[in-house]
């Protein structure tokens, strides 16, 4: 899910920003006088785990259009470690607040304000200047977290009206925390790009967060699961998710071999790719004439893709890069319909980020990593 880097847009992007859904202001820091009003954060003053600091900012005030979130959890997505390790954008504008994904409360509105009211239940989207309609390099931008526009891991932030979504009801702020990246990325890739039906077969890889949703919403719609794991317990649990048949890809490196035989030779109808060129050759094999393979992982490795498996099978290979607020809303309204209830592994509290970040970079989570804000 690598996105293009850039710096901090200027205020007269800025100003046209905040018509399409963007963060409407660069925090400002508290000066001795807002100390009373002061809020918690998490930022970067440079690239490095280690460099990750508690500071605090001036609370926001929403200008006409904004709303004021205030935050009860964030989820971490492997995104996050990338940043940290200068992988994900070139050009970071410092300091940076991480991460992309929380939910939390409205507690204030501004006067033009229409959508939201105080007490709303929301979670921000990933790409704040996408809100319908196909990715652009400009929507591609307005993500969060990441070196651009200022991400969530802090108590408060204030938000254009249409950067928000309604969290499902049955949902705490920890489960709607898991949403907007990785659920709504599995969401995009099956249903608004796969077109995924009843009878469709899926394959999917591991279990972090993108695989996990994608077993969970693919089983909502009627699909047949076949899921890769690299443990008996992994293995265990992605079948209690509802997976039809699981392999250990860690015993059975021909994994894609197996694939084709619990398909009577024919191979998937969608691949769920996390694993990049690692595991894409494979995919490609285990995916059937006019099948869909959604990368979403760009792990390093050596592909060895023969690029014939894609002509000679019509394969579509498509790159998934989040998704838009409506595909959140739609994704929204079949997991409260379903009554689907994210995987968390773990949660940590706001004084242990560091911790949690050190657990997701062990690779040994089973869903999702979650922050409780608190008080």
């Amino acid at each position: 899910m690598l996105g293009p880097g850039r710096s901090r847009p200027t205020d007269h992007e800025e100003s046209a920003g905040q018509k399409h859904g963007l963060v409407g202001r660069v925090n400002r820091h508290p000066d001795a006088s807002d100390k009373e009003r002061s809020l918690r954060t998490y930022e970067y003053p440079k690239l490095g785990l280690s460099n990750l600091t508690v500071v605090e900012r001036e609370m926001p005030r929403p200008e006409p259009w904004e709303v004021v979130v205030k935050f009860g959890a964030v989820s971490l997505n492997y995104r996050d470690l990338l940043f940290a390790r200068g992988l994900y954008n070139s050009s970071p504008t410092f300091p940076a607040v991480p991460c992309s994904d929380g939910a939390g409360e409205v507690t204030a509105v501004g006067e033009r304000v229409t959508r939201w009211k105080t007490g709303d239940r929301v979670c921000p989207i990933f790409m704040q200047g996408w809100v319908e309609g196909p990715l652009t390099p400009a929507k591609a931008r307005s993500a969060l977290g990441a070196g651009d526009l200022d991400g969530v891991l802090r108590e408060y932030a204030a938000f254009h009206e249409q950067g928000l979504v309604q969290i499902p009801g049955h949902l705490s702020y920890e489960e709607a925390a898991t949403l907007p990246c990785a659920a709504v990325t599995a969401w995009n890739a099956l249903v608004h790009v796969g077109k995924l039906k009843a009878g469709d077969t899926v394959l999917t890889q591991g279990t972090g967060g993108v695989s996990i949703f994608a077993i969970q919403l693919a089983k909502l719609h009627g699909a047949r699961v076949i899921a890769t794991a690299n443990s008996d317990e992994g293995l265990a649990r992605v079948r209690e998710l509802g997976a039809d048949e699981t392999i250990d890809y860690k015993t059975t490196p021909e994994w894609d071999q197996v694939v084709l035989s619990l398909t009577d030779g024919v191979g998937v109808d969608q691949v769920v790719e996390v694993g990049g060129a690692g595991t894409l050759a494979r995919s490609l094999k285990a995916t059937r004439v006019e099948g869909l393979v959604a990368m979403i992982g760009v792990l390093t490795g050596s592909s060895g893709v023969d690029l014939m498996d894609v002509v000679m099978k019509s394969i579509r290979l498509q790159g998934i890069l989040v998704g838009s607020r409506q595909m959140f809303e739609n994704m929204n309204r079949a997991i409260a319909v379903g009554q689907l209830r994210p995987v968390i592994d773990r949660t940590f509290s706001f004084t242990q980020v560091p911790e949690a970040l050190e657990y997701l970079q062990r690779g040994s989570h089973f869903g999702k990593v979650v922050i409780q804000m608190g008080e």
